[in-house]
């Protein structure tokens, strides 16, 4: 072969290797390096008495240690740790995170260690042995052999044709073209220059394509941190959740204990207001409406006193009633002129004994008879009726508007005192009379209620009951809907727990995670039923003396 080829054979040889290299190092599939292993936590121990747990996790040559309540899980941060390691004895250090440190340098050795942890709190101490076992570092992963990268090209080769993939054909088409060039310069030499540029610009092009594919990584695996805590869901469904997160989820727990408790049942009921604090304010006569001396309305949420002026309300005059009063004016006015012409002329005749004293008081009082009743009728027009506040409390609704005709008996506004509201429930069941209830919000929260009495008349077949709201919160509104749960006479036998223990399973069973490990929790299904608004009566599912997740556990149900 003449030597003025190899230059052009050579750029050929490199297109056609990136080729390759592009056909092996398409989206999700990587032939030249294994999977990624799983993540792997950190060396840990743990240790644990009847009223302490203890978990000891080493990373980076320190021991950091996580000292909980056995019942609650809650952290103990208050503790005097002592740990005897294979180096001597060592005191722990509180840490910001609620933690204990120490150094550990001989954790950087592979090997099996037991160490002994002393832990002094509450005025009690407990010994808390810990076996480590720190593994060997994972050996380099092997280079592929020539071999077996050839029979993955040729293997995927063959896939994505079966498959359809346009790739391999693009793969085809650029060998055409190299062919072509070859041919070119087998016939013209002096194109070779020119057509090795080609050949090389054109395997330039190609190579990031070759390079970039999405899901293609051309180093190693990115093998996980070493030591890398993470929550995850176990291939048996339990859930591995280390330490420090527990602590930033907050996880708590409670210790089950069977009890007999009074069945439930669920009433809807409405918050109303307490018929001894709330009062409406209504016009016993229609007229129109207009604000008080004060120039305004009392407006929405506005606290007022018994007895002060919300609105006035003027009656209307009709026409007809104008000319009858005007004429009654008239004669009022002629009659109260004629007894002051008598009563003056009285007043001259009295000293001589002409006029009796008694005829002069007579007239005297018929005048300021007549003189009332005509101040009477200048009243009617010119004094309107005053709305005041029956009682003390806020305005909780109000409709009155400036000139607008306010009817006898239509309700202008109501008066709720926040802090006395009632809650009225319907009962289709017999309910244990006399007991005090709960209610459940919307959001979840809860209200503690006294039972206030009972209706003798049904309504919609239900029966009316009455709950006080002890403590109302300021943003309980009336009219809000909440759900009643009053006790039955009927007893049961179950275990209670909060009603943020359960959660709901991917098939819309009822679940709760028992903590059966420092850092290991179990999904178990149960049956439950409504106890009170803030807990539910397990009554199968988990025995008593199991340790139940009581906060967290929606958190912990979407860890996969």
């Amino acid at each position: 072969m003449p030597v003025s080829f190899v230059p052009a054979l050579r750029a050929a040889a490199l297109a056609l290797g990136l080729w390759a290299a592009a056909a092996t190092a398409h989206e999700g599939h990587d032939h030249e390096e294994p999977p990624a292993a799983a993540t792997v936590s950190a060396p840990r121990g743990a240790s644990s008495s009847q009223t302490l747990e203890l978990v000891a996790v080493a990373r980076s040559g320190r021991l950091s240690l996580y000292l909980d309540r056995a019942g609650t899980n809650e952290p103990v941060t208050d503790a005097t740790i002592t740990a005897e390691t294979p180096e001597g004895t060592a005191p722990a250090e509180a840490m910001p995170d609620g933690s204990y440190g120490l150094p550990a340098h001989w954790s950087t050795h592979a090997g099996e260690y037991e160490v002994l942890f002393t832990v002094q709190s509450g005025g009690t101490t407990d010994l808390f042995p810990v076996a480590l076992t720190i593994p060997e570092p994972p050996p380099p992963p092997a280079a592929d052999d020539a071999w077996a990268q050839s029979l993955a090209v040729a293997h995927d080769f063959r896939r994505h044709i079966e498959e359809a993939d346009p790739l391999p054909f693009a793969v085809g088409g650029a060998g055409f073209l190299l062919g072509v060039v070859l041919t070119l310069l087998m016939r013209g030499r002096r194109r070779v220059p020119a057509a090795a540029l080609v050949v090389f610009v054109l395997a330039l092009a190609l190579a990031p394509r070759a390079f970039a594919h999405e899901g293609h990584d051309d180093g190693g695996p990115l093998a996980a941190p070493s030591g890398q805590d993470l929550a995850r869901r176990m291939p048996d469904g339990a859930i591995f959740v280390p330490k420090p997160t527990q602590r930033v989820l907050a996880v708590r727990t409670v210790v089950t204990a069977s009890d007999t408790l009074s069945r439930t049942v669920e009433l809807p009921g409405r918050i109303i207001p307490d018929p001894s604090a709330s009062g409406v304010v209504q016009s016993s006569v229609g007229g129109r409406l207009a604000p008080p001396d004060s120039g305004r309305f009392p407006r929405l949420g506005t606290r007022v006193r018994k007895g002060e002026v919300l609105a006035t309300v003027t009656p209307p005059v009709q026409a007809v009633d104008v000319s009858d009063m005007r004429q009654r004016q008239g004669e009022l006015d002629q009659q109260i002129a004629i007894i002051e012409r008598r009563v003056e002329r009285y007043r001259k005749l009295a000293p001589g004994g002409a006029v009796s004293q008694v005829q002069l008081d007579d007239a005297l009082a018929e005048l300021k008879g007549l003189a009332d009743r005509r101040a009477a009728l200048d009243a009617i027009r010119q004094h309107p009726e005053a709305l005041t506040a029956p009682v003390d409390g806020v305005i909780a609704e109000a409709s009155a508007v400036a000139g607008q005709m306010a009817s006898p008996g239509v309700q202008v506004f109501q008066i709720v005192e926040p802090s006395r509201l009632w809650v009225e429930a319907l009962s289709f069941d017999a309910l244990a009379t006399g007991q005090d209830a709960t209610a459940r919000l919307a959001d979840g929260r809860s209200l503690r209620l006294s039972f206030m009495g009972a209706g003798l008349a049904d309504r919609s077949q239900a029966v009316p009951m009455h709950f006080a709201v002890q403590g109302a919160p300021l943003e309980l509104r009336t009219g809000q809907f909440v759900t009643v749960l009053a006790a039955l006479d009927a007893q049961q036998t179950g275990l209670a727990l909060p009603r943020t223990s359960v959660v709901r399973g991917g098939n819309g069973q009822s679940l709760v995670y028992e903590h059966t490990a420092p850092e290991r929790f179990e999904p178990r299904e149960v049956r439950v039923e409504p106890l009170d608004a803030g807990r539910v009566l397990v009554v199968s599912g988990v025995a008593p003396g199991k340790r139940i997740v009581t906060q967290g556990a929606e958190l912990l149900n979407q860890v996969r």
